[in-house]
């Protein structure tokens, strides 16, 4: 018992002395997010979209992708990022359904269009953390909030062609109710 105690004590010992080792990182003047900004801007919430514009702005979308010839899955979301509608182009690959209501979800939950998070994704290792923001993260292009009087009242998602295409489509369908 007297050497578990000895052991025990040693131990304890051996941790307040290395207690420094454990000190705060001092920050990088490299890192853009060392910047704390004095006011943060963002689109606030209004009342979650309606199924009538919901399947609005997926008719608009439907409507540009059709044209084009680009087979889509498009999913509209409400500002908690909840399904609203969605629908499937015949020749979509299965996997874009998915896809596609988590790109509307990140656009509607995050506020901002899921291009944002591609491109810091793209800035290199001092945006490495965002992918541990969550399952409602996405950081590939398609997804955007949908807009009326200034307030985000859902987003929408599309994806089964390239990103470029895939945003292309969801801003057709974003814009239908502006």
């Amino acid at each position: 018992m007297r050497r578990l105690i000895l052991t025990v004590g040693a131990v304890c010992v051996a941790m307040l002395l290395s207690a420094p080792v454990f000190a705060q990182v001092p920050p990088d003047p490299n890192n853009p997010n060392e910047q704390v900004p004095e006011k943060y801007t963002y689109t606030p919430y209004g009342e979650n979209i309606k199924l009538d514009q919901a399947k609005k702005v997926a008719e608009a979308a439907m409507a540009e992708a059709t044209r084009r010839g680009w087979p889509m899955c498009i999913s509209v979301v409400n500002t908690s990022g909840e399904l609203v509608y969605f629908e499937k182009m015949d020749e979509c690959q299965y996997a874009s359904i998915d896809i596609s209501q988590h790109k509307a979800r990140a656009a509607a939950r995050f506020r901002r269009p899921t291009l944002v998070f591609e491109r810091l994704m793209g800035k290199g290792p001092f945006f490495a953390y965002l992918p541990t923001l969550g399952d409602a993260f996405t950081a590939s292009r398609g997804g955007n909030p949908i807009i009326v009087g200034g307030k985000i009242i859902g987003a929408i998602g599309v994806s089964g062609g390239t990103g470029s295409q895939d945003d292309t489509i969801s801003q057709a369908g974003a814009a239908a109710l502006k």
